[in-house]
């Protein structure tokens, strides 16, 4: 159980940097930090809420950090717009060899920045926990307070609108 305070800083310990990460992508690095230290707090303050019945601690993690997203939605609709527009940021190592990698990277992340911003904001959660939190479809579902089959459907959704998006037939 980790209604205890000890027991919690267990989960903080074995989940904080891999949320941090998943945050950073969604948001960017400047905003995760902050959403993390507060995903944290507030499972922390509802510690007591959990049901480990329900599933386990690390997609319950992610359902609060998604749902912390939800409020900078705007804010991470723009960053795909803007990235989409301008492609990855430069590498600060000022390798002139990695110049061929980042103009491909450029319209590659350029174009699916761009199909991101299309899909609706479930099925970007969806894609974005299974993309880079590696979360399964119960793991997603668990993060998300929705059936299986709702994560299954919105992600068909999903595949279909990003294959039409990038150009790629099946």
């Amino acid at each position: 159980m980790i209604t205890a305070p000890d027991a919690f800083e267990a989960v903080f310990d074995a989940h904080y940097e891999e949320i941090r990460r998943y945050l950073g992508r969604r948001v960017g690095l400047d905003v995760a930090e902050d959403l993390a230290a507060e995903t944290f707090l507030i499972a922390f303050d509802q510690r007591e809420a959990f049901d480990p019945s329900f599933g386990e601690i690390r997609p319950w993690l992610y359902g609060i950090a998604t749902n912390l997203i939800g409020r900078h939605r705007r804010t991470e609709v723009r960053r795909y717009r803007a990235l989409a527009r301008t492609g990855p940021p430069p590498d600060d190592d000022g390798l002139h060899d990695r110049l061929i990698d980042r103009l491909a990277a450029e319209v590659t992340v350029g174009r699916l920045a761009k199909a991101l911003t299309k899909l609706s904001a479930g099925e970007r959660d969806v894609v974005l926990l299974v993309a880079y939190g590696g979360l399964d479809y119960a793991g997603v579902a668990a993060a998300l307070r929705v059936a299986e089959g709702t994560v299954a459907s919105r992600l068909s959704r999903a595949r279909t609108k990003l294959r039409a998006a990038l150009g790629v037939e099946v």
